[in-house]
């Protein structure tokens, strides 16, 4: 997860017994799901991660409801949470389970514990819920190094689980890892994986290979940016346009890139063939940018996760590869689907969603033409709305400033107009802020006020009261 991204990232520049699953699932129904689950994966794809450190995180039933409202088919967790996984039965979305790291020892210490943990949280829902890999840990090598022993181990007992259910070929087993595995990754054909991990990634990758699993790697152009004091320009970190001069020239293949991802991409690439090993390709299970941070987090704002985002998601679904290999475009899994608000300082760890937990989006990502991922670019259907909570003197001031130094409309909330009643703060700051938000053209930070309002796709507007947005 995104708090165990903080270090440093240099750019420089069986035994097995388990139950006969029911005839139910018959050999029908498993044939349809695999080849329906084949043709989709073929193409690159968008996913978002679901961390649940969030209030009033959804029901697994509304959160189900939530992602095929948004068209989001490809989802991944950071366990095993039966509630979700038995929503997710029938409806076509793939999920990534994940192995928690504190599980690591057990699972790696006993094949049949491995056995035992396959038919409790796979063959138990396969194949009406989707599961299509499971991630071992997280970041292993870089958060908890004392388990790397026992990383391949778990992996390989995982596997061997998933053969004697006969669910090897459906469902991948691999492990995601930091970027900053990867040693001077600029230019990318210079890149290593980091020596002391040798004896695992070696392996490793050749595991992956033999069972044609993807290389999961978490990848942050975000903390490289800020870890790199400017020697790395913002745009080029946002995928924004970049004259040839601003490109970055790779001085020994002569490849131009014009964003940090596709470097990171690449560099794992190299890496991997440092290590003799050509024929595993990348899923990058992690990445995103968060939209608002504390005074040491100065570009962790709505306006550069609204650009990164959005231009992510286009990179990915225009299927344009990157610069070492074009032919290849690597799935990606954004961070995240919701601000977890419970997590721990700093301030950016509880933003990195694209929505609120209540569901209405963080801010507006602009993915118009890049397919029908996402629908919370909803450009003719959101309106700007008071967050429930604040008090009425904060509200008071925000609601004065937008009808008077911020030029709202402000004529329909006043004694005896449409929208005068309910006659209260919120109501009439709602008002105010969407007017504000409307004539602004939707920009980016016109929905704020010093972070009292909140966008939402829900029209406000009550009665013989039409809000500005509808």
């Amino acid at each position: 997860m995104a708090n165990s991204k903080l270090t440093t990232f240099l750019i420089t520049i069986i035994f097995f017994f388990f139950t006969v699953p029911s005839t139910a699932k018959s050999s029908t129904l498993v044939q349809e799901i695999k080849q329906q689950s084949q043709q989709q994966d073929k193409e690159p794809f968008v996913g978002v991660n679901i961390g649940t450190d969030v209030s009033n995180l959804l029901s697994p039933t509304d959160l189900v409801s939530f992602l095929q409202v948004q068209k989001i088919s490809h989802i991944r967790l950071y366990d095993a949470n039966p509630e979700i996984l038995k929503a997710l039965a029938k409806t076509k979305i793939r999920v990534i389970i994940n192995v928690p790291n504190n599980q690591l020892l057990a699972i790696g210490s006993s094949n049949t514990t491995a056995a035992s943990w396959i038919g409790r949280n796979v063959v138990a829902y396969y194949p009406e819920t989707l599961i299509t890999d499971i991630a071992v840990g997280d970041e292993v090598l870089t958060t908890v190094p004392s388990s790397a022993p026992l990383l391949l181990p778990a992996i390989q007992s995982l596997y061997s689980a998933l053969v004697a259910a006969n669910l090897h070929t459906q469902i991948k087993v691999s492990t995601p890892q930091a970027a900053s595995i990867i040693l001077d990754t600029f230019p990318p054909s210079q890149a290593f994986f980091n020596q002391s991990l040798t004896s695992v990634m070696v392996p490793l990758l050749q595991f992956l290979s033999r069972t044609e699993s993807p290389l999961m790697m978490n990848l942050y152009p975000y903390y490289v940016f800020m870890e790199n004091n400017g020697v790395v320009p913002l745009d080029n970190s946002l995928f924004k346009p970049l004259t040839p001069s601003k490109e970055m020239v790779d001085p020994n293949t002569l490849l131009h890139y014009t964003n940090v991802l596709d470097a990171m991409i690449d560099a794992s690439y190299v890496s991997m063939k440092n290590l003799n090993v050509t024929d595993v390709v990348v899923l990058v299970t992690e990445s995103g940018w968060p939209s608002k941070g504390d005074s040491k987090e100065p570009y962790a704002t709505v306006d550069n996760a609204d650009t990164y985002n959005s231009n992510l998601i286009k990179h990915v679904l225009d299927r344009s590869g990157t610069p070492l290999h074009p032919e290849i475009t690597c799935s990606l899994y954004m961070y995240e689907l919701f601000n977890e608000d419970l997590k721990s300082p700093p301030v950016s760890e509880a933003n990195w969603g694209l929505f609120h937990s209540n569901s209405t989006p963080a801010y507006l990502l602009h993915v118009s033409g890049s397919g029908t991922f996402l629908a919370n670019d909803t450009t003719n259907q959101t309106y700007c709305i008071a967050m429930d909570g604040v008090d009425s003197k904060t509200l008071q001031t925000a609601l004065d400033w937008a009808c008077g130094p911020g030029r709202a409309n402000c004529n329909e909330i006043q004694p005896g107009e449409n929208c005068y009643q309910p006659n209260n703060v919120k109501n009439h700051a709602s008002y105010a802020f969407d007017s504000y938000y409307q004539k602004e053209g939707k920009a980016s930070g016109s929905c704020d006020f010093k972070s009292v309002a909140m966008i939402t796709t829900t029209d406000p507007s009550h009665g013989s009261c039409a809000f500005p947005g509808r």
